[in-house]
């Protein structure tokens, strides 16, 4: 089952003001090092929305945070459980991963999830949150991954992060390998 992707870009999908870099990933594990790398920019407090189909490499991207940020337990997809809460091993933040695609559109499904609670003390990390997580945050970081269209490698993405808010202003000049949009 192919899952929906309406194939917007980041600017639209998550606001018309954001700053946006984009980085070419050829394999899983350079999604896993964008991962750590992405990490390193993270603090308590944020907000990370990811989007793409399935197989996109989401959760591949979500293991590289949970490596960076030094969490506990193995960064698995979500899917089943809809949220796993990563503790973190030393001094860092804990990471919230969050597999939004089987909640409906309703805000009472994700209030019961309590991310408000979990967020000031933690990175949290929605896939599929479009539309459903963005009251969370003024701030946060909008990672849409797609499949580069004409390519006949089936590893090779296109990563375009789309950093809303304040905190997300000086994007570009925090993240390396880019280009910007």
């Amino acid at each position: 089952m192919e899952a929906p992707h309406n194939g917007q870009a980041a600017e639209s999908v998550a606001a018309p003001d954001a700053v946006t870099v984009r980085i070419a990933v050829e394999s899983p594990e350079q999604m896993t090092e964008l991962g750590r790398e992405l990490a390193g920019l993270l603090a308590p407090g944020d907000l990370v929305m990811l989007t793409g189909e399935l197989g996109a490499g989401k959760t591949t991207l979500t293991r590289g945070l949970g490596e960076g940020l030094g969490v506990r337990g193995a960064v698995t997809s979500p899917t089943f459980v809809i949220a796993r809460v990563h503790p973190p091993l030393g001094d860092g933040p804990a990471l919230v991963h969050v597999d939004a695609y089987r909640l409906g559109g309703g805000l009472d499904e994700m209030e019961d999830l309590d991310l408000d609670v979990s967020l000031p003390d933690s990175v949290v990390v929605v896939e599929w949150g479009d539309g459903k997580v963005e009251e969370l945050s003024d701030d946060r970081l909008h990672v849409v991954i797609d499949r580069a269209t004409g390519d006949t490698d089936d590893e090779r993405r296109e990563v375009t992060l789309a950093g809303v808010g304040a905190r997300w202003a000086d994007l570009r000049t925090r993240i390396g390998g880019g280009s910007t949009g």
